[in-house]
C-alpha cells in the first residue's frame, strides 16, 4: 500500500470510530454503503423479524440517517418540505415544515430525494424545491435558505444530490444544463462561505448529474470529489478551487449520458459509473491539473449501474445492475473477483445497494428486497416483499436494518 493509499484508509477508518454505529448521511459515515460490524439479519421477513413499522405522512424517496437514538429523514407533509425524526423505537419525535413542497416527476421519484447529513450537533436538508434547512435535534430551525436564486432547475428528473459536510462547511452541488454550482455555507448560520460556478459544454443531459460528492483528501488536505459534466474533478474544500480534472468519458459524445449512481473511492482510487450503466473507470486520485491520461488506470466496457451507486466492502467494490446482476471488482485492475445475479423480473433496481457483514441487501422498485451472502462469492439467500415500492437504500445500524418505502418506515432485527 502506497503512502497515500494508507493516509486514505487511516482517514476512512478513523472517521468511521468517531462516527461509531451512526449512520451520518447518505452512504454511511465513510460514504462506502456498508458497514463491517455487527450481526445483521439474514432475513426481512414481515411475519418473522420485524421489529416495529411507522407510517410516513407522504411519499419520499430519501434514505434515513440515524444519529444516537435518532432517525431522521425528508418527507413532504401537506405540501410542504419537511424533516421526521423518529426514536429508534420507530416512535415519532417531532416534524418540521421547511417550505413549499416542489413535487416529483419520476414514478421513483419525489421533492423529499436528498438525504439529511449531520455533525452529530445539527442536521441539515435539502430538496427539490431549492429549500436548504438547518435544525436541532429538537427540529428547531436554525436557518433556512432558498436556492431557487442560483437559477433554474433544468434537470429531466428529480433532483437528489445530498448534501456533504467537511470539518468547516455544508457542501452543495448543483449539476445542471446552464447554471452549475458548488456552494459552501457556514454550517451555524447559513452564509455563503464560497460558490464556484461548475459550467461545461456537453451533449443534451450529459451535463446534468444526480451524483452526491465525496469528502476526500488532496495533498493531506480536505478535499471534494464531484462527478458530473463528464468530468470528475477535485475541489478544495476551503475555497472551492479546483486542484485536478480528468475527462474522456464520454468519447464519442453521445446524448443522455446522463450521471445518475455516484461515484466511490477506495484508497486513492475512484471508481466512476458511466454510459448509462455500460461503463466503468478506475482513476488514481491526486495529481494537478488534466491527470485524464496520467492517473487512468482501468477502463471496463462491460460493465457498470445506471442508477444505483457502488458499494465498498473490505477493499472491494460491488456494483448492482439495474436488471440485478452483482459484480464484486478489484479497485486497482478494474477486474472481476466473480460476477452473478438476482433472480430476473420485469422490475429494475433505482436504490443502492448496502452491505451490512457478509450480507449484501438491494432494493428493488416494487418494493422486493433482495439478499446475499457474500462471504464467499455470491450466496442467494432470498427475496422479502415489503408490500409498497421502495427506493431508499437499507441502513445498517446496531444489528438492525431500516428499510424506507413509499408508505412506511420498516425496522427489521436478527
Amino acid at each position: 500500500m502506497n503512502k497515500l493509499s494508507t493516509t486514505s484508509f487511516l482517514i476512512l477508518f478513523s472517521i468511521s470510530c468517531a462516527f461509531g454505529d451512526n449512520w451520518p448521511s447518505w452512504r454511511g459515515a465513510d460514504a462506502s454503503g456498508s458497514i463491517d460490524r455487527g450481526y445483521y439479519p439474514p432475513e426481512l421477513n414481515l411475519q418473522k423479524n420485524l421489529l416495529w413499522k411507522a407510517p410516513l405522512p407522504d411519499k419520499g424517496c430519501s434514505t434515513p440517517i440515524v444519529w444516537n437514538d435518532s432517525i431522521l429523514l425528508t418527507s413532504p407533509i401537506k405540501g410542504e418540505d419537511a424533516v421526521i425524526s423518529f426514536s429508534i423505537n420507530g416512535e415519532m419525535n417531532w416534524q418540521t415544515k421547511i417550505g413549499p413542497e416542489r413535487k416529483g416527476r419520476h414514478l421513483n421519484g419525489s421533492g423529499s430525494n436528498p438525504s439529511v447529513v449531520t455533525n452529530g450537533k445539527n442536521l441539515y436538508a435539502l430538496f427539490k424545491s431549492g429549500n436548504l434547512a438547518c435544525l436541532d435535534f429538537s427540529g428547531k430551525i436554525i436557518w433556512k435558505k432558498d436556492l431557487s436564486s442560483y437559477g433554474k432547475d433544468t434537470l429531466y428528473w428529480d433532483f437528489g444530490t445530498s448534501p456533504v459536510l467537511t470539518s468547516k462547511h455544508l457542501i452543495v452541488a448543483l449539476m445542471r444544463k446552464g447554471n452549475s454550482w458548488l456552494l459552501a455555507f457556514d454550517p451555524e448560520n447559513g452564509k455563503v462561505a464560497w460558490k464556484k460556478e461548475r459550467n461545461y459544454q456537453t451533449p443534451p443531459e450529459c451535463d446534468h448529474s444526480y451524483a452526491t460528492p465525496t469528502l476526500v483528501k488532496h495533498e493531506g488536505k480536505e478535499a471534494i470529489l464531484v462527478w458530473g459534466a463528464e468530468r470528475l474533478s477535485v475541489h478544495s474544500a476551503k475555497d472551492g478551487e479546483m486542484h485536478w480534472v480528468s475527462t474522456g468519458f464520454n468519447p464519442k459524445q453521445k446524448k443522455n449520458w446522463v450521471v445518475v449512481g455516484s461515484q466511490v473511492v477506495v484508497g486513492d482510487i475512484a471508481i466512476v459509473p458511466y454510459g448509462r450503466g455500460t461503463h466503468m473507470k478506475g482513476i488514481r486520485m491526486g495529481g494537478k491539473g488534466d491527470v485524464t491520461e496520467s492517473h487512468l488506470l482501468w477502463t471496463r466496457t462491460d460493465t457498470g449501474c445506471f442508477v444505483p451507486s457502488p458499494a465498498v466492502a473490505k477493499g472491494k467494490v460491488y456494483i448492482l445492475r439495474d436488471r440485478g446482476e452483482v459484480h464484486c471488482i478489484d479497485p486497482k485492475t478494474g477486474n472481476s473477483h466473480w460476477e452473478d445475479a438476482f433472480p430476473r423480473t420485469s422490475s429494475s433496481y433505482y436504490g443502492s445497494p448496502t452491505i451490512a457483514g457478509n450480507i449484501l441487501y438491494a432494493p428493488r422498485e416494487d418494493g422486493v428486497i433482495l439478499l446475499a451472502d457474500i462471504s464467499n462469492g455470491f450466496n442467494y439467500l432470498g427475496e422479502f416483499d415489503m408490500g409498497e415500492r421502495v427506493i431508499a437504500s437499507p441502513v445498517p445500524v446496531n444489528d438492525q436494518i431500516l428499510i424506507r418505502g413509499e408508505k412506511n418506515l420498516f425496522c427489521f432485527g436478527g
